[in-house]
């Protein structure tokens, strides 16, 4: 048996406390020599007669690490007389710096427990929680490699973190009120307001004032429900729906939470979790939608607060505009706040990697972020090192080496200079830390994307290959790379044929998907003007005399009417699409539930919550073929639709149907082309499988006849799993 040996644990073993873990250790089995780390490994020095034992409790790790192996090598010498933690080193780079994590319980109580060192300070953190990514500068993860640099240690703090029995041993976010970063309170001017900033601010949200909090990842802006008409006027937001905190009694009173959504709330990721309300009119200011958006206090600042309000609940939403990257630096949110808070929560810790908060829906991931981003996933796709810089909606980047895929928090879309260049940043960032020198780089099909162009610039600088991913089949790489039937249901991408699809089935194996079926190809006059105005998109799949009636009894007038049904004849300024989101907006604009598109997604996410009480009724669906492929007609789904309004069916009947049948199409195209092909599984994704409604019928007409389905759990459904799929795809290249 051994009594000695060299242990090298390789994963994410930076950030998450492994160094006084593994000294713990030592100290349980009376285990002397040293421990250090290696970039993404730890090194390990041990003697003693209980090595084994010891092995084996390493091996497992701290609560916040993955660790990927365990190698074990002979060495040589005398036994020393301690266990030591040595200064770490650069060396491996296949790990990574785990993301950001709630603050502990242990820390909660710390807090909140009157007398003690850290009652109420705000940034108070051990080993097993805090900020992580969002302040690291560079690996091996030390403070000097921190935003924390700039607190050097207090004596106090200095002697918990280099006390093997306290938790906050070798803690690199370790800080209290007296060394570390301090709170304070403006008004939206700059101007500073006296007073303990936790107890002010709170005073001020309960009297209704609008205050932007700065927090681990950047700014929120926070309210009470009484002031959510003045925000969303502030804003310029009336319709969307905003996100709230609350305590987890609260949430479970205005909303219908699952065993898997407490889980998911209550988790280290502490993610928005979008939950069905028990009153689905309640709360309408906040969401007038059947859903909303809940997440629990997830840092002590946010525990603070909620100690001092006098209500349970605050919105809680992203400072910055939708589709940009997070607001972090205070200046940039004195500028552009001014005019939308009153007064302004801030820190003096910088934020060093924005991360804006991330989003699951039925346990489906809707934005990857904080806590949950970045995602490292073990994955072989060959010894080529891959970039993917995504989509250019709801973007990320991934970057694949040596066995494992990196891929980074929401960056936005990038469909604009600022978040193109906030992409470029994360890209950089994270090819540093993980020593990238890019083979490939992958990219959407589509030529014209921001990101597009980046790719090319990335390329040409680095000699790398280029590689454009239709967007669809990203998709499903992102989900298997086994042979299967690929159901795509989201709004738009960049089709082979240079028209708009988003309504697909393939069948194959990544690299090789094959589209086989998909819907009804129809116009969309103006192009984006008809998913701004759902109205046209309406227009250009029924292009009827009774439709051209209903909009003029809407206010069209007669030249509107003429000009949009010149453009679908003549075809002028008019996209081709097969978008199964077009389709729902479509819908949505038929039966008077969304007229006009303010927010991405909104004609979609009405129709559903319309469709929530409604009973669906199956109707006849119809099918062609073209080029080989066959094809759901849309244009009956609707004309159907348009039937029963005018007989007066209810419009939340209507909505359900609509749903109901648009998923059983689509889900026979898929089960006749499994059969045909002898495929056992299915693959679904894309933003539309959020809806509830659609997704478990797609499911289940897919169980019904026998065959698998997958889905991906670990990346978005949504177009946050493209950039994962590009890299999957590149890697499958042969």
């Amino acid at each position: 048996m051994r009594t000695q040996g060299t242990i090298i644990i390789r994963g994410i073993v930076q950030g998450v406390g492994f160094r006084p873990f593994v000294y713990a250790q030592a100290q349980k089995f009376d285990i002397t020599g040293t421990v250090k780390n290696l970039g993404s490994e730890v090194e390990i020095h041990a003697f003693g007669d209980r090595f084994e034992e010891f092995l084996g409790a390493v091996s497992r790790g701290p609560p916040l690490s993955r660790i990927d192996s365990v190698e074990v090598r002979d060495l040589r010498g005398n036994r020393p007389e301690e266990f030591v933690i040595l200064e770490s080193s650069s060396g491996s780079l296949s790990g990574f710096i785990p993301a950001d994590v709630a603050i502990c319980d242990d820390c909660v109580g710390d807090i909140l427990t009157p007398g003690g060192r850290y009652e109420g300070y705000w940034a108070t953190s051990c080993v097993n929680c805090g900020p992580r990514y969002s302040i690291i500068t560079a690996i091996p993860y030390d403070r000097e490699r921190t935003a924390m640099e700039a607190f050097p240690m207090c004596a106090a703090c200095e002697s918990e973190y280099t006390d093997p029995s306290c938790r906050r041993h070798h803690a690199q976010t370790i800080a209290c009120a007296a060394c570390g970063p301090r709170l304070s309170l403006l008004r939206s001017d700059g101007t500073p307001v006296l007073g303990d900033p936790i107890r002010e601010a709170a005073s001020l949200l309960d009297a209704g004032f609008i205050v932007a909090v700065r927090g681990i990842g950047g700014f929120h802006i926070a309210c009470i429900e009484e002031a959510a008409g003045e925000l969303k006027r502030r804003l310029g937001r009336t319709e969307q729906p905003l996100a709230v905190m609350a305590t987890a009694g609260e949430v479970e009173r205005i909303a219908v939470v699952s065993d898997e959504d407490r889980r998911i709330l209550r988790s280290r990721e502490r993610p928005i979790v979008v939950l069905a309300k028990r009153d689905p009119a309640s709360h309408a200011g906040i969401s007038n939608l059947h859903t909303i958006g809940c997440m629990l206090p997830y840092t002590g600042l946010h525990h603070l607060l909620f100690a001092h309000l006098a209500h349970p609940l605050l919105i809680m939403t992203s400072a910055n505009l939708p589709g940009y990257p997070m607001i972090t630096d205070l200046e940039i949110a004195l500028g552009r706040l001014s005019g939308e808070v009153d007064y302004i929560l801030t820190h003096d810790r910088r934020i060093v990697n924005r991360c804006d908060d991330s989003v699951v829906r039925d346990g489906y991931i809707i934005r990857l972020s904080r806590g949950l981003a970045p995602k490292r996933a073990a994955i072989d796709l060959g010894d080529a090192c891959i970039l993917g810089v995504g989509p250019e909606l709801n973007a990320n980047i991934s970057v694949y080496r040596n066995g494992f895929c990196i891929t980074s928090p929401h960056v936005g879309n990038v469909r604009n200079p600022e978040t193109l260049a906030y992409l470029q940043e994360t890209a950089e960032k994270i090819g540093g830390l993980v020593g990238a020198r890019y083979d490939t780089v992958a990219h959407d099909l589509h030529p014209q994307f921001l990101s597009t162009r980046y790719a090319r610039e990335v390329a040409e600088a680095t000699g790398a290959e280029l590689l454009p991913v239709q967007h669809h089949r990203a998709h499903i790489a992102a989900v298997t790379r086994d042979e299967c039937v690929g159901i795509a249901i989201d709004g738009v991408g960049y089709g082979d044929d240079g028209t708009v699809w988003g309504g697909e089935v393939f069948a194959g194996r990544v690299p090789h998907l094959d589209r086989v079926a998909h819907l009804e190809v129809v116009p969309m006059p103006g192009g984006d003007l008809a998913t701004r105005f759902p109205e046209r998109m309406l227009y250009g799949i029924l292009p009827t005399d009774s439709i051209r009636d209903l909009l003029s009894s809407r206010g069209w007038s007669d030249m509107e009417l003429a000009v949009l049904a010149r453009q679908v004849e003549r075809g002028l300024n008019v996209a081709a699409t097969s978008s199964t989101g077009r389709v729902l907006d479509a819908a949505a604009a038929l039966l008077g539930i969304c007229r006009e598109r303010t927010y991405d997604g909104e004609p979609a996410m009405k129709l559903e919550s319309a469709a929530y009480a409604g009973r669906p009724a199956a109707w006849e669906i119809e099918f062609s073929r073209d080029g080989g492929c066959e094809v759901l007609s849309t244009w009956a789904l609707l004309s159907e639709a348009h039937r029963r309004l005018l007989a007066g069916e209810r419009v939340g009947d209507i909505a359900a149907s609509v749903q109901y049948n648009l998923a059983r199409g689509i889900a026979a195209m898929a089960v006749r082309v499994a059969e045909e092909r002898g495929i056992p599984r299915v693959a679904l994704s894309g933003g539309v499988a959020y809806n509830r409604a659609i997704r478990e019928t797609v499911l289940g007409e897919v169980r019904a006849a026998g065959l698998e389905v997958v889905m991906n759990r670990e990346y978005p459904l949504g177009d946050g799993c493209i950039s994962f799929g590009q890299v999957v795809y590149g890697g499958s290249m042969e």
